[in-house]
């Protein structure tokens, strides 16, 4: 994954992090306010019931038989409402009745009359004419059984008669809901909130797509995804999924080049430009010298040098124009089962020159009828890079082994050197383009195009491709590719 791939995914999770933490933030504050909202409606009614009972209040005595006719009522009375997606079908209240001193006088469930409810924060508080509520706990055990309690005082207003604060109040009444009875509302409230949130990052989601496909490439995403599809469409469910995969990648990362603007196509010029300059300086040199009096060896030598470094200019320049070839494509454009065995035969034609001039053996170790899927020229072009990476840091006299094994749905192939292996600064950038390490025996660095071009590969293939030191010395490369599907019968 380049910088930039990873500063543009930086930013997309930052972006999803902070919706998160937003809507974590309202869901949890969600109950809170919906109990605000439940003591706000208990306060309404616990006045209401003080104001009635007051009109028949009289000398300090408080009569509750009308209020616990009514309850009862209230009781048998058929309720049904629905409050968008909850049904309601019953009054849940809880109502008592005190006197001046804190005493219970009546109960709604009729359990405690005559119990000292004083020291309730809700009896206290409002006997004391200030405001009282208090949660309480039904069950001790059951930390989902709490009650809200809200108090009214009741007072005795006696006509003509001048009554001091805090003398008339005679008694209180308390009205008591179950907080349970409104944790429905509270889980719809957030499932349609987290529902809202999923939608958000889906249009967000979707909007990126719709980005890609008609500012970037309006009808080669769709090609891409169409020819995955009929090639794989009634193949394996993980193979076509790692086609599409492959082709929405190619897409995003089309976009985020789109974005990086010319800063991306600058970064690619400068650094074209850098490992060119090399091999021109010693073609410029080497023409100069040319041009004064000097032995015929010497000429010869001069001569070969501008051979070389053409060579060198020349392979970096084909090999940047097959690498930016092969990352304009969204899908492969033909798939077809590749024997390895035919493959790793063509590298080893290819490169055994390369490899005798090196004194390198090349050991092949294959599974018979290994076949995978993909095209079977860039699949060559990848093993042979990484063949001949390894030849090119396998001192004299030693093997390269190339391996080649099914594992699950997949093709594995491994090959390895035995060389100095992969200095520690290097693990993490090996892929990168012009990125490249000193041969040992020349000290010369490569085009550094080569890996990147394997990278690209796997990535077209839906496979991947890993290079690190072995346990017992040198370098391991792993090329991953999809294995072909059985063929009809």
């Amino acid at each position: 994954m380049t910088r930039r791939t990873r500063i543009f995914l930086g930013i997309f999770v930052v972006y999803l992090a902070v919706v998160g933490l937003l809507l974590y933030r309202v869901v949890v504050d969600l109950d809170p306010r919906y109990r605000e909202s439940a003591e706000e409606s208990l306060v309404d009614t616990a006045n209401l019931l003080a104001t009635l009972l007051e009109r028949r209040t009289y000398n300090g005595i408080i009569p509750t038989d009308e209020l616990e006719r009514t309850l009862k009522q209230l009781a048998s009375r058929p309720v049904y409402a629905r409050i968008f997606d909850i049904e309601k079908t019953a009054v849940d209240l809880h109502v008592y009745v005190t006197d001046r001193d804190g005493f219970v006088l009546f109960d709604s469930k009729g359990r405690d009359v005559g119990t000292y409810y004083g020291a309730w924060r809700d009896v206290h508080l409002t006997l004391q004419g200030a405001y009282g509520a208090r949660t309480t706990l039904a069950n001790p055990d059951d930390p989902a059984s709490g009650v809200m309690y809200v108090g009214a005082a009741i007072r005795e207003r006696a006509p003509g008669v001048r009554i001091e604060a805090g003398e008339d109040i005679v008694g209180m009444v308390a009205v008591g809901k179950p907080v349970a009875a409104f944790n429905p509302f509270i889980v719809n409230a957030r499932a349609k909130l987290i529902q809202f949130g999923a939608i958000s990052v889906g249009a967000f989601a979707l909007l990126l797509a719709l980005a890609t496909v008609w500012l970037v490439r309006p009808f080669g995403l769709v090609r891409d995804v169409w020819r995955a599809f009929r090639r794989e469409g009634s193949g394996s469910p993980v193979v076509l999924g790692r086609r599409l995969l492959q082709a929405l990648r190619t897409a995003f990362a089309e976009v985020r080049d789109t974005l990086a603007g010319r800063s991306y196509v600058d970064q690619y010029v400068q650094t074209l430009a850098h490992e060119l300059k090399s091999p021109l300086a010693a073609i410029r040199g080497a023409a100069e010298l040319l041009r004064e009096p000097m032995p015929e060896e010497a000429r010869a030598r001069f001569a070969g040098n501008i051979e070389d470094q053409v060579g060198r200019a020349q392979d970096l320049i084909d090999r940047m124009l097959e690498l930016s070839s092969l990352e304009r494509r969204g899908a492969l454009e033909r798939v077809e089962p590749v024997r390895i065995a035919q493959l790793a035969a063509a590298v080893r034609d290819e490169l055994a020159p390369l490899a005798e001039r090196k004194q390198v053996a090349l050991r092949f170790e294959l599974q018979p009828d290994l076949t995978a899927s993909g095209d079977a020229f860039l699949l060559q072009r990848a093993l042979a890079n990484l063949v001949r990476n390894a030849i090119d840091f396998a001192p004299a006299g030693s093997a390269i082994d190339l391996a080649a094994f099914e594992t699950r749905d997949q093709v594995e192939l491994r090959v390895r050197d035995r060389g100095p292996g992969l200095p520690d600064y290097a693990r993490e950038r090996v892929f990168e383009k012009f990125f490249s390490l000193p041969r040992p025996d020349t000290g010369r660095k490569g085009t550094g195009l080569g890996l990147a071009f394997v990278k690209e590969v796997a990535q077209l293939h839906g496979g991947t491709v890993r290079l690190a030191n072995h346990a017992e010395g040198g370098a391991l490369a792993t090329l991953t590719l999809p294995r072909a599907a059985p063929a009809a019968r």
